[in-house]
């Protein structure tokens, strides 16, 4: 029987990160998520990009 589900990526995300913030940054980073129709993780993951110069552009 075949295997249900996702299929495997080459880069899978095996590894969480939590991550504490003050309610006035959580907003701003909602907010920017919102503007640019986004996910929180999606900024998130982007802004780490940007400070480690592994920018992805779309």
């Amino acid at each position: 029987m075949a295997k249900m589900g996702r299929p495997k990526s080459e880069n899978s995300k095996k590894k969480v990160l939590s991550v504490r913030v003050e309610d006035s940054m959580y907003e701003q980073i909602c907010a920017y998520a919102k503007k640019h129709n986004m996910k929180v993780t999606e900024v998130v993951l982007e802004s780490l990009e940007r400070i480690f110069g592994k920018s992805k552009k779309k």
